[in-house]
């Protein structure tokens, strides 16, 4: 039997190993932004490690502003698949490293103890199958859990494919799971990847759906059930790689939050990292205005009410640059303001461009004791530089109301400053 060796030069470069590890594979990790932690409630159980209740991951911000982090790493950077936009696709020529189950939990356990993380973000590379990779990724949260009792956030990367088995396992033992979709279309997918199946996306995301609401179903008849990825799941596609417009990507998201009762799409501006004729050349700008666009747009449809087809359609196919989506719809439909705030209902009033939904709300119940005047509004919050031209309230000062949407458009540019104002994005006119 070949024994292990404690000597220091052995651990020395025991050390170093795990460390070129964790340097490939942790910036390998860095493409993938669905990182938070929003919805799990995890308490700290038994005197164990860590806890989930209101953490978040990544540099991330909770709910209540707090900044929190995560250690986000690859399994391993090995695939077989040759996906065109993928930094670790089989044919790239990049370093290449492997952690073992053990040495992920280690990892993960000794940065905990030194207050470096809460959590652990983990993902992987296909390396034989979708089943032996998720089965290696299940047996790190298994292990965290059963032997490591630590009741820190774990988000696990579902692999497209995997059996429904080791999905309901994973979401056992993981506060969130997500499958990325990677790119907006069928079509989009064929041509850039055209080993992959879309449907080896749904399955998953489908039986994390269904156990979701079966042990949320189980949980109210028994308490004891255990809770089933408490955080829910999420999913992430590539904007910018394969000339999709924003409608289309808009209306899958819509399809993905409806039908799979997702937390959150997140949207990665694409990075150009390979000479390939069917993507943006290298040194092409990050789309990261569009990406912070659709953001907005996700937003509004989650939390303001809004439909897809009356911000994007046929005729607005992508996303105005210069102003925020619900400014943009406002514009275009200027016969439904001026807005009277002390008489308007909550739909009408969370559509006002400067309004945010606390604003909305404080106005509800101010209302209810006075008119509101222009003061009022200002002491809630209220981006008056916006809001004035769309809103009337109990004061004889108005902004003049005979201008049109362009008109307007222009008066607002001219008086407002945006971080993105020198960020040029020529990645929307590549498939034009």
């Amino acid at each position: 039997m070949t024994q292990i060796s404690n000597s220091p030069k052995s651990i020395f470069m025991s050390f170093e190993r795990i460390q070129e590890k964790l340097k490939i594979l942790a910036d390998a990790a860095k493409y993938d932004v669905s990182c938070a932690s929003s919805g799990s409630k995890r308490s700290n159980i038994n005197k164990g490690l860590g806890d989930a209740t209101g953490m978040g991951i990544c540099h991330s911000y909770t709910e209540d502003g707090r900044c929190v982090s995560l250690l986000k790493i690859l399994l391993t950077n090995y695939c077989i698949f040759d996906c065109a936009y993928c930094v670790t696709r089989k044919s790239n020529d990049i370093k290449r490293a492997a952690f073992q189950v053990q040495e992920v939990v280690d990892l993960t356990i000794n940065f905990y103890r030194r207050n470096y993380i809460e959590g652990l973000f983990l993902s992987s590379g296909i390396f034989k199958s979708a089943d032996y990779t998720m089965e290696r990724l299940v047996a790190v949260a298994k292990k965290l859990r059963l032997e490591e009792n630590f009741n820190g956030y774990i988000h696990l990367k579902s692999i497209p494919g995997a059996s429904d088995e080791l999905m309901k396992e994973a979401g056992l033992y993981a506060d969130r799971l997500s499958v990325n979709i990677e790119i907006p279309t069928k079509e989009g997918l064929k041509l850039l990847a055209p080993e992959k199946n879309r449907e080896d996306f749904i399955k998953p995301m489908l039986k994390v759906k269904n156990e979701i609401i079966q042990y949320q179903s189980e949980k109210k008849i028994i308490k004891s059930t255990p809770t089933f990825a408490p955080a829910g799941q999420s999913t992430q596609m590539i904007i910018g790689a394969s000339g999709e417009s924003d409608q289309q990507i808009m209306w899958t998201s819509n399809y993905f939050y409806k039908k799979f009762n997702l937390k959150r799409v997140y949207y990665s501006g694409y990075i150009p990292i390979s000479h390939d004729p069917r993507l943006p050349q290298i040194g092409t700008d990050v789309p990261m205005l569009r990406e912070n666009r659709l953001y907005q747009t996700d937003w509004l449809m989650r939390f303001y009410g809004f439909e897809v087809h009356e911000i994007l359609n046929n005729e607005h196919q992508n996303l105005d640059l210069d102003v925020d989506p619900k400014l943009g719809w406002a514009l275009r439909n200027m016969a439904h303001f001026p807005v009277d705030v002390n008489k308007a209902d909550k739909f009408m009033l969370a559509r006002i461009p400067g309004l945010g939904m606390k604003s909305v709300h404080k106005i509800l119940q101010a209302r209810q004791f006075r008119n509101l005047n222009w003061d009022h509004l200002k002491l809630m919050g209220v981006a008056l530089n916006r809001a004035k031209y769309f809103l009337v309230c109990d004061s004889r000062d108005f902004e003049r109301r005979d201008l049109t949407g362009p008109q307007l458009k222009s008066i607002i540019l001219q008086n407002t400053t945006s971080k993105y104002q020198n960020i040029l994005s020529p990645q929307l006119n590549l498939f034009g």
